[in-house]
């Protein structure tokens, strides 16, 4: 699989470890940056990611700041986005079996490497549930202008 990845300066080390655990799992990964630890704005970083999904270049995205909340924002105002602030598996299984969510957020100031990783694969790993009332609430969400 695909994947969209973006971070402000404090998701950076978070989000490097993500890579690696994509990486060796054999997804791609499109890393939109940060690259550093220097302090920089998110919504840059998280506009890029949450693009790429929305316009098909990667099937899904994860986005990682402090707390996960900024970033979620700006991909959330991406066109055809939908994406979830997760700090748990249940959460993260969840946002996909009934939201069909294509993105989730992550604080790399919130929760670790071993939870963070559990999150992403609960996240790649899990389907939409296709049941009709998850599919006509996210009907009723993409008609939201």
């Amino acid at each position: 699989m695909k994947i969209a990845l973006g971070c402000d300066h404090g998701g950076f080390e978070l989000k490097e470890q993500v890579v690696a655990y994509l990486k060796e799992n054999g997804h791609e990964v499109c890393d939109f940056g940060t690259y550093g630890l220097q302090s920089c704005d998110y919504p840059e970083f998280a506009r890029k990611a949450a693009q790429a999904v929305a316009d098909g270049e990667c099937e899904r995205g994860i986005v990682i700041c402090t707390t996960g909340i900024g970033v979620s924002i700006v991909a959330n105002k991406v066109k055809g986005i939908r994406c979830a602030v997760v700090s748990d598996t249940t959460t993260a299984r969840l946002t996909r079996a009934h939201n069909d969510a294509n993105m989730i957020a992550m604080g790399g100031g919130i929760i670790g490497k071993n939870l963070a990783l559990d999150i992403v694969a609960a996240f790649l790993n899990t389907g939409f549930s296709g049941e009709e009332k998850h599919v006509r609430r996210i009907a009723a969400i993409e008609n939201l202008s």
